[in-house]
């Protein structure tokens, strides 16, 4: 059969290398899969499928350091996941069973408990027998953290399948967002992740949730399940009638040629992996710093990301031989492990490169490109009034009543904290943001007190957006940035503890709205609602950290810290306040409720990047644009990057439209929702609702996006010292215009 498209030269500087135990793991696999009824008479594999395969080479090459033992157990790990994605094929997808699938997918945790004493139940097929001796084989050596993540990355590759099934169902291809988010958890590289933990070394709990850490998974997944896209193609799109391909998706998104898509899969993927450098040279070590990790944590670290970067170059290589996927053309050739390597990556090592890197001339040229495109962006350029397009919004703004009372109450509450009279606000940038007129719209309904909270929240995020990059950016004191950080965290106490004496306006403000906040919730809510707003001023110093590099983010990168540098967790948990109890935390937690969030996130920052675009890059300088991101990303010019951005804005509200009509009542149904749970929920789609058309109504009618407004503003000043800290910064003037929290 002939290849769709040729396969693009993939950025691969690592060397593949072979574990030694080869043989003696597809020899134990090879039994296990028997023993455990995958082979002959399961009715999805034969003896000669599971040889084709060969995942015994695929664990070799991307665990290449691992004793025999352990690379056996790795193995019928695998052995176990690519059975369940054929058998879960055969016996449900084929057959559109969702109903079944469902029924087969809820019985599977159970065969993971994190006390062993708990016991399992009697597996009644090959998937939950081999799930059932794989986790009693595998979670003694391991701490209980490590279990509870790897049990979730397996519930959610399992789980997540119904997801695929669903989009089968509707003949519905994702939207390039979407489908990145979903397949982490489909692909299973998350859970790929976990074992490379067995094999090389446990990431230390304090810093396993952390942002760089989290960075080199998600990264580390994407370029796994991009470069697999690749090369299955053929099999999923052509022959099994698959719809999640990022191939597919984005020769769907862009209306482009099927080898087009490829190559732009190709430099995603390439990005991705740029993003892994970065994280791990600048902001892994950082973070050692910073936490305290000793000596045995830092080494600990540091092998678990060895460990993923070996599983790239070694899933890259397997991918070229295995018979499972399309590799017509690319470099393959017989092992002799006794030592006389007559071709492949071991021939190549003896060299000094792996089969996947030894175009090294080719692979540099492409690669800096890409990676210098990044930090040449050229600050303060002019680019004329924004250019807004023509938005899809199909909700109607409604606007709260007690708007005028909120406007009058704001200007004393922000003169009481001192954030007006700290050189970086006044009266006049404060009414041009007018942050009362966006509460009325995302809170048509509220009380006056309510929208005063509300006002007041926005306020005062937006001057603390604009407070990091004027004190601290100016500076290049990422240091001062982190401390003060740590100070806003401080005045949250969660469990009776006292808060920290506020010593400036941003910290006056916020232990206020703290007190008004929380006054009635009980201890679970606050420590959310904190985590809540840590997320949003922790993001601030990611974008100090690109503007001090003056990098232009990665921009699967970007967008998904959009969502918190705009402090939409913020802002759509305010959105649940009052709802009640009726539903349970885990519906708020289910694949279909997150992504209708994020679809609206993502929105609502989008119509923010269109609006502010002038602002940002002709008078404040900034990297922080998506689509700036996307010019850079794609090398196009700004009318361009505008046609992508509102597309995807328009792709992301019909994503949010069809999860709330088809999937939700599903997850209702999932969940036996009571009458009262589900009005709550719609309740909640509606607030979703009145916050994106409340941004839209928000942009349009405020001054601080008109280009006239902006030449007036544009001429500001730095304050001669940091607010409360009696530092002086040793700046007197600046051209740069002040953002807000949504910028």
């Amino acid at each position: 059969m002939t290849q769709p498209f040729q396969l693009p030269h993939f950025y691969m500087p690592y060397p593949a290398r072979l574990n030694p135990h080869l043989e003696e793991a597809r020899a134990h696999s090879t039994a296990w899969a028997r023993d455990m009824g995958m082979l002959e008479g399961s009715g999805v594999w034969e003896q000669a499928d599971l040889d084709a395969h060969d995942y015994g080479l695929l664990c070799a090459y991307t665990h290449p350091d691992c004793d025999g033992p352990a690379l056996s157990l790795i193995t019928d790990w695998y052995v176990w996941v690519f059975f369940f994605d054929d058998h879960f094929l055969e016996t449900f997808k084929r057959s559109q069973d969702r109903a079944g699938g469902k029924s087969y997918l809820d019985r599977l945790p159970r065969f993971m408990p994190l006390d062993l004493s708990a016991g399992v139940p009697e597996p009644e097929n090959p998937v939950e027998a081999g799930l059932a001796d794989l986790w009693a084989r595998t979670v003694p050596s391991m701490s209980m953290d490590w279990r509870r993540r790897f049990a979730v990355a397996t519930e959610h590759l399992l789980n997540e399948s119904l997801w695929e099934l669903s989009n089968i169902n509707e003949g519905r291809i994702a939207n390039p967002v979407e489908y990145i988010e979903m397949r982490r958890k489909v692909g299973g590289a998350p859970w790929s992740a976990g074992l490379v933990e067995y094999a090389t070394a446990e990431v230390p709990a304090a810093v396993a949730g952390s942002r760089p850490l989290r960075v080199l998974m998600e990264t580390f997944s994407d370029a796994v399940h991009l470069r697999n896209d690749l090369f299955s193609y053929q099999r999923e799109v052509e022959d099994e009638g698959e719809l999640s391909n990022g191939v597919l998706v984005l020769e769907t998104f862009f209306g482009c040629t099927t080898q087009e898509a490829a190559e732009t899969v190709n430099d995603v993927l390439t990005s991705r992996l740029h993003q892994f450098e970065h994280a791990a040279l600048t902001e892994v070590p950082a973070l050692a710093l910073e936490k305290g990790l000793t000596p045995e944590e830092v080494a600990a670290v540091a092998a678990y990301t060895k460990g993923l970067q070996d599983w790239q170059s070694g899933g890259h290589e397997w991918h070229m031989r295995s018979s499972r996927y399309m590799n017509d053309g690319v470099t393959r050739g017989p092992l002799d492990l006794g030592g006389a390597v007559l071709s492949g990556p071991a021939m190549a090592r003896r060299a000094g490169f792996g089969t996947s890197a030894s175009d090294m001339g080719a692979l540099l040229a492409e690669a800096a490109a890409q990676r210098l495109r990044a930090h040449a962006h050229v600050p303060f350029q002019k680019v004329g009034p924004s250019l807004l397009p023509d938005f899809h919004m199909p909700f109607q703004v409604r606007l709260n009543p007690h708007l005028d009372g909120a406007r009058e109450r704001l200007v004393p509450w922000m003169h009481r904290t001192g954030m007006l009279s700290e050189g970086v606000w006044d009266e006049d940038k404060l009414a041009a943001a007018d942050l009362p007129l966006c509460s009325a719209g995302l809170d048509p309904d509220g009380t006056s007190e309510a929208l005063d909270l509300s006002s007041r929240w926005l306020a005062w995020g937006t001057y603390a957006d604009d407070y990091y990059p004027l004190v601290f950016g100016a500076r290049r004191d990422l240091v001062g940035a982190k401390l003060c950080t740590e100070r806003l965290s401080a005045c949250m106490p969660v469990d009776g503890e006292p808060p920290l004496v506020p010593a400036s306006g941003m910290e006056r403000g916020l232990t206020d709205l703290w007190r008004r906040t929380t006054a009635e919730m009980g201890e679970a809510d606050r420590r959310g609602m904190k985590a809540a707003v840590n997320v949003m001023t922790e993001s601030w110093l990611w974008e100090l950290a690109n503007q001090i590099h003056h990098r232009v983010p990665d921009p699967v990168d970007y967008l998904e810290m959009r969502r918190a540098t705009f402090g939409s967790d913020l802002t759509l948990r305010m959105c649940r306040m009052g709802h009640g109890p009726s539903v349970p935390p885990e519906v708020y937690r289910s694949g279909p409720v997150r992504s209708l969030e994020t679809a609206a996130m993502d929105y609502a920052c989008l119509v923010n990047d269109c609006f502010s675009y002038q602002k940002e890059i002709e008078y404040e300088g900034e990297v922080h644009n998506g689509i700036l991101v996307v010019q850079t990303f794609f090398g196009c010019d700004y009318p361009t990057a505008l046609g992508v951005v509102h597309d995807l804005m328009t792709q992301r509200m019909q994503q949010f439209e069809h999860v709330a009509k088809n999937e939700l009542p599903v997850v209702y149904e999932d969940f036996d929702l009571s009458d009262e749970a589900r009005a709550t929920m719609e309740g909640y789609v509606t607030g979703l609702q009145n916050w994106m058309s409340g941004i839209v109504h928000w942009h349009r009618d405020v001054s601080r996006y008109d280009s006239a407004s902006l030449a007036r503003r544009a001429h500001g000043f730095l304050p001669d010292r940091a607010p409360g800290s009696g530092v002086r910064t040793g700046f007197s003037g600046s051209n740069w215009n002040l953002c807000n929290f949504s910028h």
